[in-house]
């Protein structure tokens, strides 16, 4: 597997645009976007488990229910949440305004929406905008950067990746992109993850290798705590590489499945790096532990915790809070059993050897712990199971910018 440009733009079919179309009431960002295959799609989708439901996730969810489809329209400044029928009948205007420009079902249109709940989102600026937004549709570079910028709210980066891999002799490739930086404790997917691929693979499948992906990258990354009420990750295979159908478990399923598995871990790690108001990607890495249920509760907990947090943040070697959080976590453990050690680019060091205290150098873990991506690096004697979940530091920042979030 080699890495490639274009992001979701890269597999053969896609194409994709994004443009302002007055949904943000300033024209300095886009703030809609547009994706779309030229052929149809096998389709899975994972959403948040919040109790509170966007539009757009009940709208797209009933839409995929039968696991194809043919394009994404996504607006950003505006989470269409908590807008009651309302909310549901723009949802479903904005995918049959796509389906009526591209020519496809309605039903054929995943929908998705980011940015301020419980505000009214008007239909008017998408219905004025579809043409233009249809007509600069492009299946360069270019296209999947402008629809990427289009579903960006409070990130500072882009969150993109697109890959080439072999099936059965056939270049197969996966292209995605994904905003979120604030509200993020995923329990399903991500805040927004678009995901193209050419590959050849029944649904069924392609639902299966999501579930696994989504597992081991945006359900173990975390920034504040808050699960969106507008979770939604989607992707769609058009079969336009030429590989033999993807219809059972076996090599070919395998190769697919972690080439989807390492594009979710690069834009989860990307996420996490971004956390509002974050300057660190702080990553824990479980190793020893009962099996990978424990692992990931345990490795959740740390890079959840705010004192863990604010502990990286100001660089302080407190270990202790490490442990504490763990404690908490709800996973069994021998806390006997276990040593914790920092490492970064400037190197690694052990501060605590079978749950208990262990002298070490101040000066060097504040060296370690002042880069900017940490990691801390748990060993257990409970099993074999390994598992690393990602975070961000908590800084002053995050309270300034969700203080005045909706001005």
């Amino acid at each position: 597997m080699k890495r490639i440009e274009g992001g979701v733009c890269a597999p053969k079919g896609f194409r994709a645009n994004g443009l302002w179309c007055g949904i943000r009431k300033k024209n300095d960002k886009r703030d809609l976007s547009l994706i779309v295959s030229d052929a149809p799609c096998a389709a899975a989708g994972m959403y948040t488990k919040n109790v509170v439901k966007a539009a757009s996730v009940l709208v797209t969810r009933e839409h995929l229910s039968d696991g194809n489809a043919r394009a994404v329209i996504c607006n950003s400044g505006n989470a269409n949440a908590c807008t009651g029928e309302a909310g549901l009948a723009v949802a479903r205007r904005m995918a049959a305004i796509a389906a009526e420009k591209i020519g496809c079902l309605p039903s054929e249109v995943v929908v998705g929406s980011t940015g301020v709940i419980g505000v009214p989102l008007p239909v008017e600026p998408v219905e004025r905008a579809i043409a233009e937004l249809a007509a600069g549709l492009s299946a360069d570079a270019a296209g999947h950067e402008r629809a990427l910028e289009a579903i960006m709210t409070t990130d500072t980066r882009k969150k993109e990746i697109a890959v080439e891999f072999s099936i059965g002799g056939k270049t197969v490739r996966i292209g995605a992109m994904a905003k979120g930086a604030g509200m993020i404790h995923p329990n399903m997917g991500t805040m927004l993850s678009f995901i193209t691929s050419d590959a050849a693979i029944d649904a069924p499948l392609l639902d299966k290798a999501l579930r696994r992906a989504v597992r081991r990258s945006f359900n173990r990354v975390t920034v504040d705590g808050d699960t969106s009420t507008n979770d939604t990750v989607v992707v769609l295979a058009n079969g336009l590489a030429g590989n033999a159908r993807i219809g059972g478990e076996g090599a070919d399923w395998d190769a697919f499945a972690d080439a989807l598995e390492a594009v979710c871990v690069d834009l989860a790690r990307k996420i996490a790096k971004d956390g509002e108001g974050a300057t660190k990607l702080v990553t824990c890495s479980i190793s020893g532990a009962s099996d990978e249920d424990a692992a990931e509760t345990l490795a959740k907990a740390v890079v959840g915790s705010s004192l863990v947090k604010a502990a990286c943040f100001g660089a302080d070697a407190n270990w202790g809070r490490i442990l504490c959080a763990m404690g908490y976590s709800g996973a069994a453990f021998k806390p006997e059993g276990v040593d914790v050690s920092f490492r970064s680019a400037a190197g690694e060091l052990q501060v605590c050897a079978k749950g208990a205290s262990m002298p070490f150098s101040e000066e060097v873990a504040k060296k370690v712990l002042s880069a900017d991506e940490i990691e801390i690096l748990v060993s257990m004697t409970d099993g074999t199971a390994s598992v690393s979940a990602w975070g961000c530091d908590l800084t002053y920042d995050y309270v300034k910018i969700n203080g005045d979030y909706r001005s």
